[in-house]
Protein backbone atom coordinates (compact mmCIF):
# COMPACT_ATOMS: atom_id res chain seq x y z
CA UNK A 1 0.00 0.00 0.00
CA UNK A 2 1.61 3.31 -1.49
CA UNK A 3 2.38 6.15 0.76
CA UNK A 4 3.64 8.81 -1.58
CA UNK A 5 4.88 11.84 0.08
CA UNK A 6 5.58 10.27 3.38
CA UNK A 7 9.07 10.76 4.61
CA UNK A 8 11.12 10.00 7.55
CA UNK A 9 10.82 6.82 9.76
CA UNK A 10 7.49 5.20 11.05
CA UNK A 11 6.78 3.71 14.37
CA UNK A 12 3.92 2.01 15.67
CA UNK A 13 0.97 1.00 14.51
CA UNK A 14 -3.09 -0.51 14.97
CA UNK A 15 -5.99 -1.73 13.60
CA UNK A 16 -9.64 -0.44 14.80
CA UNK A 17 -13.14 -2.02 14.30
CA UNK A 18 -13.81 -0.55 11.29
CA UNK A 19 -11.15 -2.31 8.63
CA UNK A 20 -8.81 0.59 9.30
CA UNK A 21 -5.22 0.56 9.76
CA UNK A 22 -3.60 3.17 11.46
CA UNK A 23 0.33 4.11 11.50
CA UNK A 24 2.75 6.55 13.39
CA UNK A 25 4.54 8.72 10.72
CA UNK A 26 6.97 9.40 13.49
CA UNK A 27 9.13 11.90 10.52
CA UNK A 28 6.54 13.24 9.41
CA UNK A 29 4.71 14.34 12.28
CA UNK A 30 1.67 12.58 10.83
CA UNK A 31 -0.28 9.71 11.12
CA UNK A 32 -1.51 7.69 8.28
CA UNK A 33 -4.79 6.50 8.06
CA UNK A 34 -5.30 3.31 5.34
CA UNK A 35 -8.56 1.20 4.33
CA UNK A 36 -7.46 -2.50 4.25
CA UNK A 37 -10.33 -3.75 2.03
CA UNK A 38 -9.44 -1.21 -0.53
CA UNK A 39 -5.75 -1.48 0.07
CA UNK A 40 -5.63 2.89 -0.17
CA UNK A 41 -4.74 5.23 1.96
CA UNK A 42 -7.96 7.31 3.33
CA UNK A 43 -6.20 9.46 5.27
CA UNK A 44 -2.78 11.68 6.68
CA UNK A 45 -3.69 13.07 9.71
CA UNK A 46 -1.51 16.58 10.92
CA UNK A 47 -0.95 17.90 14.09
CA UNK A 48 0.73 15.69 16.51
CA UNK A 49 4.50 16.20 16.21
CA UNK A 50 6.57 13.24 16.29
CA UNK A 51 3.56 10.31 16.63
CA UNK A 52 4.88 7.47 17.69
CA UNK A 53 2.64 5.23 20.31
CA UNK A 54 -1.08 4.07 19.41
CA UNK A 55 -3.67 2.03 20.18
CA UNK A 56 -7.38 1.34 19.37
CA UNK A 57 -10.15 1.23 22.66
CA UNK A 58 -12.85 -1.24 21.09
CA UNK A 59 -14.92 -0.52 24.44
CA UNK A 60 -15.50 3.24 22.97
CA UNK A 61 -14.49 3.32 19.70
CA UNK A 62 -11.47 5.60 20.02
CA UNK A 63 -8.04 5.52 18.96
CA UNK A 64 -5.36 6.91 21.16
CA UNK A 65 -2.22 8.39 19.70
CA UNK A 66 1.14 9.22 21.33
CA UNK A 67 3.20 11.60 20.47
CA UNK A 68 6.84 12.46 21.85
CA UNK A 69 7.68 15.97 20.74
CA UNK A 70 4.43 17.78 22.43
CA UNK A 71 3.90 15.56 24.79
CA UNK A 72 -0.14 15.00 24.04
CA UNK A 73 -1.88 11.88 24.23
CA UNK A 74 -4.72 12.22 21.82
CA UNK A 75 -7.85 10.45 21.53
CA UNK A 76 -9.88 10.53 18.10
CA UNK A 77 -12.98 9.12 17.54
CA UNK A 78 -14.67 7.03 14.34
CA UNK A 79 -14.76 10.13 12.22
CA UNK A 80 -11.06 11.18 13.26
CA UNK A 81 -11.69 13.71 15.15
CA UNK A 82 -9.69 14.22 18.23
CA UNK A 83 -12.51 14.44 20.97
CA UNK A 84 -10.19 15.12 24.14
CA UNK A 85 -6.00 14.57 25.30
CA UNK A 86 -3.75 14.69 27.95
CA UNK A 87 -0.59 16.63 27.89
CA UNK A 88 2.94 17.12 29.91
CA UNK A 89 3.73 14.00 29.05
CA UNK A 90 7.13 14.43 27.30
CA UNK A 91 8.61 11.53 24.70
CA UNK A 92 5.47 9.88 24.56
CA UNK A 93 5.93 6.49 23.14
CA UNK A 94 4.41 3.10 23.58
CA UNK A 95 0.73 2.82 24.48
CA UNK A 96 -1.08 -0.14 25.66
CA UNK A 97 -4.87 -0.76 26.75
CA UNK A 98 -5.95 -2.53 29.99
CA UNK A 99 -9.70 -3.64 29.02
CA UNK A 100 -9.94 -5.17 32.61
CA UNK A 101 -9.52 -1.59 34.04
CA UNK A 102 -10.36 0.51 31.59
CA UNK A 103 -7.29 2.33 31.97
CA UNK A 104 -4.50 3.02 29.27
CA UNK A 105 -0.42 2.89 30.17
CA UNK A 106 1.84 5.42 27.97
CA UNK A 107 5.29 5.10 28.46
CA UNK A 108 7.29 7.93 28.50
CA UNK A 109 9.78 11.07 29.58
CA UNK A 110 13.13 9.57 31.22
CA UNK A 111 11.33 7.26 32.96
CA UNK A 112 7.35 6.54 34.18
CA UNK A 113 4.49 4.76 32.88
CA UNK A 114 1.47 7.39 32.70
CA UNK A 115 -1.80 5.63 34.09
CA UNK A 116 -5.02 7.22 32.14
CA UNK A 117 -8.45 6.77 32.29
CA UNK A 118 -9.77 5.24 28.90
CA UNK A 119 -13.30 6.77 29.87
CA UNK A 120 -12.33 10.78 30.89
CA UNK A 121 -9.77 10.95 29.14
CA UNK A 122 -7.16 12.15 32.12
CA UNK A 123 -4.37 11.42 33.85
CA UNK A 124 -4.66 9.32 37.32
CA UNK A 125 -1.45 8.48 38.32
CA UNK A 126 2.21 7.87 37.02
CA UNK A 127 4.58 4.96 37.88
CA UNK A 128 8.57 5.76 38.14
CA UNK A 129 11.07 3.94 35.87
CA UNK A 130 14.88 4.00 36.03
CA UNK A 131 15.17 5.23 32.09
CA UNK A 132 12.57 5.87 29.48
CA UNK A 133 10.51 2.57 28.83
CA UNK A 134 10.40 1.08 25.58
CA UNK A 135 8.07 -1.94 24.82
CA UNK A 136 5.28 -2.98 27.65
CA UNK A 137 3.42 -6.04 27.72
CA UNK A 138 0.54 -6.28 30.25
CA UNK A 139 -0.96 -9.64 31.38
CA UNK A 140 -4.20 -11.09 30.60
CA UNK A 141 -4.60 -12.89 33.53
CA UNK A 142 -2.91 -11.41 36.20
CA UNK A 143 -1.70 -8.22 37.35
CA UNK A 144 1.51 -7.41 36.08
CA UNK A 145 3.18 -5.21 33.14
CA UNK A 146 6.93 -5.71 31.85
CA UNK A 147 8.54 -3.39 30.67
CA UNK A 148 11.76 -3.04 28.46
CA UNK A 149 13.88 -0.51 30.40
CA UNK A 150 17.17 -0.53 27.91
CA UNK A 151 19.03 2.54 29.79
CA UNK A 152 18.96 0.76 32.74
CA UNK A 153 19.61 -2.37 31.38
CA UNK A 154 16.68 -4.44 32.60
CA UNK A 155 13.09 -5.36 32.63
CA UNK A 156 11.04 -3.75 34.93
CA UNK A 157 7.86 -6.02 36.35
CA UNK A 158 4.82 -3.82 37.56
CA UNK A 159 2.71 -4.51 39.91
CA UNK A 160 -0.88 -2.44 37.93
CA UNK A 161 -3.22 -2.95 40.81
CA UNK A 162 -0.12 -1.48 43.29
CA UNK A 163 0.84 1.11 40.84
CA UNK A 164 4.71 0.08 41.80
CA UNK A 165 7.77 -1.52 40.17
CA UNK A 166 7.70 -5.30 41.92
CA UNK A 167 10.85 -6.64 40.61
CA UNK A 168 14.00 -5.85 38.38
CA UNK A 169 15.09 -8.13 36.01
CA UNK A 170 18.76 -7.65 34.92
CA UNK A 171 19.94 -8.10 31.24
CA UNK A 172 23.38 -8.76 31.00
CA UNK A 173 23.52 -10.86 27.76
CA UNK A 174 22.85 -7.84 25.37
CA UNK A 175 22.44 -4.68 25.31
CA UNK A 176 19.35 -2.70 23.68
CA UNK A 177 16.18 -4.50 24.97
CA UNK A 178 13.74 -2.74 23.07
CA UNK A 179 10.83 -5.03 21.75
CA UNK A 180 8.89 -7.36 23.83
CA UNK A 181 6.64 -10.05 23.69
CA UNK A 182 4.56 -12.29 25.69
CA UNK A 183 3.36 -15.92 25.94
CA UNK A 184 1.34 -15.85 29.37
CA UNK A 185 0.30 -19.64 28.27
CA UNK A 186 3.76 -20.84 28.72
CA UNK A 187 5.04 -18.08 31.39
CA UNK A 188 7.73 -17.10 28.83
CA UNK A 189 8.43 -13.21 27.85
CA UNK A 190 10.12 -12.58 24.64
CA UNK A 191 13.21 -9.91 24.76
CA UNK A 192 14.74 -8.85 21.71
CA UNK A 193 17.94 -7.02 22.55
CA UNK A 194 20.11 -4.88 19.41
CA UNK A 195 23.73 -5.43 20.46
CA UNK A 196 24.58 -8.06 19.78
CA UNK A 197 20.66 -9.00 17.54
CA UNK A 198 19.65 -12.32 19.34
CA UNK A 199 15.73 -13.17 21.32
CA UNK A 200 15.81 -13.43 24.80
CA UNK A 201 13.51 -16.03 26.07
CA UNK A 202 12.34 -15.51 29.82
CA UNK A 203 10.72 -16.87 32.12
CA UNK A 204 7.95 -15.06 34.00
CA UNK A 205 7.95 -16.40 37.33
CA UNK A 206 11.97 -15.74 38.30
CA UNK A 207 13.11 -13.47 35.35
CA UNK A 208 15.39 -16.18 34.28
CA UNK A 209 16.90 -16.25 30.58
CA UNK A 210 16.63 -20.00 29.36
CA UNK A 211 17.90 -19.48 25.88
CA UNK A 212 18.45 -17.28 23.22
CA UNK A 213 18.06 -17.19 19.64
CA UNK A 214 20.41 -14.82 16.73
CA UNK A 215 17.79 -12.54 14.81
CA UNK A 216 17.49 -9.57 12.84
CA UNK A 217 19.69 -6.16 13.89
CA UNK A 218 17.55 -3.05 14.47
CA UNK A 219 15.18 -5.14 15.89
CA UNK A 220 11.42 -2.51 16.88
CA UNK A 221 8.71 -4.98 16.65
CA UNK A 222 8.41 -8.79 17.63
CA UNK A 223 5.07 -10.59 18.05
CA UNK A 224 4.07 -14.19 19.39
CA UNK A 225 1.32 -15.85 17.48
CA UNK A 226 -0.11 -18.32 19.85
CA UNK A 227 -1.88 -20.72 17.71
CA UNK A 228 1.03 -21.14 15.14
CA UNK A 229 3.94 -21.07 18.02
CA UNK A 230 5.73 -18.60 16.04
CA UNK A 231 7.56 -15.51 16.70
CA UNK A 232 7.78 -12.72 13.90
CA UNK A 233 10.76 -10.12 14.35
CA UNK A 234 11.03 -7.21 12.05
CA UNK A 235 14.30 -5.71 11.88
CA UNK A 236 15.72 -2.61 10.36
CA UNK A 237 19.01 -4.24 8.67
CA UNK A 238 16.34 -5.40 6.17
CA UNK A 239 14.78 -8.85 7.44
CA UNK A 240 12.01 -10.76 9.57
CA UNK A 241 13.29 -13.15 11.20
CA UNK A 242 10.62 -15.86 11.96
CA UNK A 243 11.68 -18.65 14.87
CA UNK A 244 9.33 -21.39 15.86
CA UNK A 245 8.60 -22.41 19.15
CA UNK A 246 9.15 -25.96 19.78
CA UNK A 247 8.29 -25.97 23.30
CA UNK A 248 8.35 -23.73 25.74
CA UNK A 249 11.87 -24.30 26.20
CA UNK A 250 13.36 -24.75 22.75
CA UNK A 251 12.94 -22.26 20.10
CA UNK A 252 14.26 -22.44 16.24
CA UNK A 253 14.98 -20.10 13.36
CA UNK A 254 12.86 -21.32 10.47
CA UNK A 255 13.72 -17.94 7.80
CA UNK A 256 14.91 -14.92 7.67
CA UNK A 257 12.67 -13.24 4.89
CA UNK A 258 14.47 -10.28 3.33
CA UNK A 259 12.77 -6.94 3.30
CA UNK A 260 14.01 -3.06 3.52
CA UNK A 261 16.18 -1.58 5.42
CA UNK A 262 15.14 0.86 8.05
CA UNK A 263 11.74 -1.12 7.89
CA UNK A 264 11.71 -2.23 11.61
CA UNK A 265 8.30 -1.56 12.72
CA UNK A 266 4.96 -4.30 12.21
CA UNK A 267 1.92 -5.45 13.29
CA UNK A 268 0.50 -8.87 13.55
CA UNK A 269 -3.41 -9.19 13.20
CA UNK A 270 -5.28 -10.49 15.72
CA UNK A 271 -6.15 -13.96 14.01
CA UNK A 272 -1.92 -14.12 13.00
CA UNK A 273 -2.90 -14.47 9.52
CA UNK A 274 -1.34 -10.99 7.97
CA UNK A 275 1.85 -9.19 9.19
CA UNK A 276 2.10 -5.52 8.41
CA UNK A 277 5.15 -3.93 7.60
CA UNK A 278 5.94 -0.28 7.53
CA UNK A 279 9.19 0.30 4.93
CA UNK A 280 10.11 3.99 5.04
CA UNK A 281 11.10 6.33 1.87
CA UNK A 282 14.17 5.87 0.44
CA UNK A 283 16.01 6.78 -2.57
CA UNK A 284 13.90 5.47 -5.43
CA UNK A 285 11.37 3.96 -3.26
CA UNK A 286 8.06 5.90 -1.65
CA UNK A 287 6.83 4.52 1.55
CA UNK A 288 4.95 2.05 1.88
CA UNK A 289 3.03 -0.97 3.89
CA UNK A 290 3.71 -4.44 3.12
CA UNK A 291 0.91 -7.01 3.62
CA UNK A 292 2.65 -10.51 4.28
CA UNK A 293 0.35 -13.72 5.03
CA UNK A 294 1.37 -16.14 7.19
CA UNK A 295 2.22 -19.64 6.53
CA UNK A 296 -0.20 -22.31 8.63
Amino acid sequence: IALPGVKGRFDHMALDGRGRFWLTALGNNSVEVLNLDGGERIESIKGPKEPQGVAFIPDLDRIVVASGEDGIVRYLDESLKVVGSVEGLEDADNVRYDAREKRIYVGYGKGALAVLDAERMSKLSEIPLDGHPESLQLEQRGARIFVNVPDAKHVAVVDREKGKVAAKWPIKEARGNYPMALDEGHGRLFVVCRKPAKLLVLETESGKVLTSVECTGDADDVFYDAARGRIYISGGEGYISIIDQIDADHYRPVAKLPTASGARTSLLSPDGTRLYLAVPHALGREAEVRVYRTAP
